[in-house]
């Protein structure tokens, strides 16, 4: 084999990696978002898990992207490791139906019919159909799908190419000997990972191996251990994905490699007393590109079988070896997105909202423990609302630069509402939890000074308090249900506490003249009836921002002006509300 044939198969494997990833990114697109929000919502039956994790690999052609969407999952608590097991040994057999792809190259010379699914037939033909929706079209969907058939084409030339670059390793004896050596089981094993871990794709080693078989060099002895070293090597790209991941995510990354190391200890044996001591496969037959197709897939196809029940057990294992200690700590204090999913901007929005939501409910609790010490102060209670409010300060810059990185990758219509909506929120409930501290510093002074409001002024704190309560409680339903029914609800809620505000401000005046309060409790009861009316301005934002969410042609000016002029739905929820909360 010369240097022309070793540059020729080294082209032909850079365009069967190129012809992958178009393809396999082609499909994800063409899918949409349902693929993501499906896998996202999958729920722990380890079976269905295992089946869906087969089938998304078998759809985006790629078992280590499926899995690290399960890091991504697992290393932000929206997802326990043993739910995410399934699914990763679902995509360790979803990989090898690759191999079935490139059996079409098979075809090549046949005549009549079949002719017409030869390797270079299917080649030409997607390429055409490819490029024409590519090009010619104004539809993005035939677009994806132009890339699609552009993938395929390119992935079956670079097979052509790999195959035709080694068919002269048929006639070289050295070769041979060569591939002879590997039915040494642990030598192929060995062979296997390092040709996958330098390829960075199982998929990719099984089509290489399939392009050998043009040799006649490749049987069932030397095959089996390499198949079975390339099912470990492909955990290579999964592990580096998790370097920078939580203690869960690396131990989820983890049990893609423990998974595959298991299967090869359990089916090494089985496999070599089977073959030598029963004498059931033909060593000496020469396999084709289908024999190598069905080997791999059936060895994943046991592998996964016998791991699936034990999914606990290796959830279990991995847990041993990367134990958790302190990083539990700071995931129960925060939710954050992985950046890794930016690119796929689906998962990457249901997981900032997720954050958004944790944030949301932090800051109302910060409000709720606020209040609670008008009537019982702590400073212990003090303390936490200013420390829970660092840590939404840092939800807030966090999620704020994640959004905006989303914010630059491809966003149809419905994400950039839905991205719209959390970056108004995000400073809305961040804003919230800032007068929730400031109400605590307010009453933090008022112990200090030892000063008391009259019975009246606090009576009146505690009607509003309960009304902002409320709205709060809705405010939070509407944006984390996405219910625009409750978020129509905020509007005449928020101008009744604003009257409320102003009615009480009206009264502390008498109350002031007459006496019944002094100026310097009367300025911190001011200060404190301003953060009410600001908490339900933020609330209010935060509907508009829902609603907002489902319509691309809302104006919430407009909407806040003539809802207040023609709505009598709105009127009569603002009585409502006025006759609840009465002062």
């Amino acid at each position: 084999m010369g240097f022309s044939n070793i540059i020729t198969l080294l082209t032909g494997v850079a365009l069967f990696l190129f012809g992958m990833l178009l393809m396999g990114e082609g499909l994800k697109k063409v899918a949409g978002n349902k693929l993501e929000r499906i896998l996202y919502k999958l729920t722990g039956n380890p079976l269905k898990g295992m089946l869906f994790g087969a089938g998304v690999t078998t759809f985006i052609q790629s078992s280590s992207a499926t899995s690290v969407m399960m890091i991504g999952f697992v290393n932000t608590n929206l997802m326990k490791i043993r739910q995410a097991i399934p699914v990763i040994l679902g995509a360790i057999l979803g990989t090898s139906i690759t191999g079935w792809v490139i059996c079409l190259s098979m075809l090549e010379g046949a005549d009549g019919i079949a002719a017409l699914f030869s390797t270079s037939t299917l080649t030409g033909a997607t390429a055409l159909i490819g490029i024409v929706l590519k090009m010619l079209s104004t539809n993005l969907h035939k677009n994806r799908i132009g890339d699609v058939l552009l993938g395929f084409s390119v992935l079956m030339m670079g097979m052509s190419t790999m195959s035709g670059s080694v068919a002269v390793l048929k006639e070289n004896e050295e070769f041979t000997r060569l591939i002879t050596k590997v039915s040494n089981p642990v030598v192929g094993i060995l062979i296997g990972i390092g040709f996958t871990c330098v390829l960075q794709s199982a998929s990719a080693a099984v089509g290489i191996l399939q392009a050998l078989t043009v040799t006649g060099s490749i049987h069932y002895d030397n095959v089996i251990p390499l198949i079975m070293g390339i099912s470990i090597g492909a955990a290579v790209p999964v592990l580096l994905s998790a370097l920078t991941s939580t203690k869960e995510g690396k131990q989820t990354s983890l049990a893609y490699l423990t998974s595959n190391v298991v299967g090869v200890l359990c089916m090494a044996p089985v496999y070599y007393v089977v073959a030598y001591v029963f004498d059931v496969f033909p060593m000496e037959k020469s396999l084709g590109m289908v024999d190598v197709a069905l080997a791999n897939t059936i060895y994943r196809l046991i592998v996964v079988m016998i791991l699936l029940p034990t999914y606990k057990a290796i959830a279990k294992l991995s847990e041993m070896i990367i134990p958790n200690k302190e990083e539990n700590i700071k995931q129960e204090t925060m939710l954050l997105p992985d950046e890794k999913l930016v690119s796929r901007p689906s998962l990457a929005l249901e997981q900032s909202k997720a954050a958004v939501c944790d944030m949301a409910a932090k800051a109302i609790e910060n409000f709720k423990m606020a209040v609670e010490l008008f009537d019982e102060y702590s400073e212990e209670k003090a303390q936490l609302i200013m420390k829970q409010e660092s840590i939404i300060d840092a939800y807030e810059d966090k999620l704020t630069t994640f959004l905006m990185k989303l914010n630059c990758v491809e966003l149809d219509n419905v994400q950039n509402g839905l991205l719209s909506k959390q970056l108004h929120a995000i400073t809305d409930f961040e804003r919230i939890a800032d007068h929730a501290m400031n109400i605590a510093q307010y009453i933090r002074e008022m112990k200090e000074k030892d000063m008391d409001m009259s019975k009246a002024a606090a009576k009146e704190l505690k009607i509003i308090q309960s009304a902002i309560d409320e709205v709060l409680t809705i405010t939070y339903e509407a944006f984390t249900k996405d219910n625009l029914t409750l978020a129509k609800n905020i509007e005449p809620l928020e101008e009744v506490i604003d009257s409320l505000c102003d009615t009480a401000k009206l009264h502390h005046v008498d109350r002031i003249r007459t006496g019944e309060c002094t100026y310097e409790a009367a300025f911190l009861f001011n200060d404190i009836l301003i953060s009410f009316e600001r908490v339900s301005d933020h609330c209010s934002n935060v509907g508009l921002a829902v609603v907002s969410s489902k319509d691309n042609t809302f104006e919430p000016h407009e909407y806040c002006k003539n809802i207040k002029i023609r709505d009598d739905d709105f009127e009569k929820k603002y009585e409502d509300y006025l006759s609840k909360y009465e002062l």
